[in-house]
C-alpha cells in the first residue's frame, strides 16, 4: 500500500459514520465518471507504409499513427533503433519493422491499463 493510500484509508477511519458514507457515495460516482473518459481509447489512424519509406519518414508516419501514445519511454527506445539504423548499418525495412512493433507494443500496453495512474508514493 503506498504512502497516499494509507494517509486516505486513515482519515476515511478517523471521520463519522455520516462522513464516510458521503465520502463512499462520492468515491462511487468519480469511479462511474473516470471509468467512462478513461475506456474510450482513440483508435490508431489507418496510415499506410509506403515502399521505400526511411526510418524518419516511419517515425513521422507512426507518431502520427499512434498519436494517443505519451512518447516520452517510446522515443527512448525508438532512438537506439534509429542509432542502430545509422550508426551500424542496420537495414531500414528491418528498423521500420522492430518500430512498427515498438509502437503496437506502447498502444496494447496502453489499451490493457487505461485507468489513471495513482501517487507512487
Amino acid at each position: 500500500m503506498t504512502r497516499s493510500e494509507k494517509k486516505l484509508l486513515e482519515q476515511y477511519q478517523a471521520l463519522p459514520d455520516e462522513a464516510k458514507k458521503s465520502l463512499s457515495d462520492f468515491c462511487e460516482f468519480l469511479t462511474d465518471k473516470y471509468s467512462e473518459t478513461t475506456s474510450e481509447v482513440a483508435t490508431p489512424k489507418d496510415i499506410p507504409r509506403p515502399a521505400n519509406e526511411s526510418v524518419v519518414l516511419a517515425m513521422r508516419r507512426l507518431s502520427e499513427t499512434y498519436y494517443m501514445l505519451n512518447k516520452d519511454n517510446l522515443l527512448h527506445e525508438a532512438s537506439s533503433l534509429m542509432s542502430q539504423h545509422i550508426l551500424q548499418g542496420r537495414e531500414a525495412e528491418e528498423v521500420i519493422d522492430e518500430l512498427e512493433e515498438l509502437f503496437k507494443k506502447f498502444y496494447d500496453e496502453m489499451i490493457g491499463n487505461n485507468t489513471p495512474l495513482l501517487d507512487k508514493d
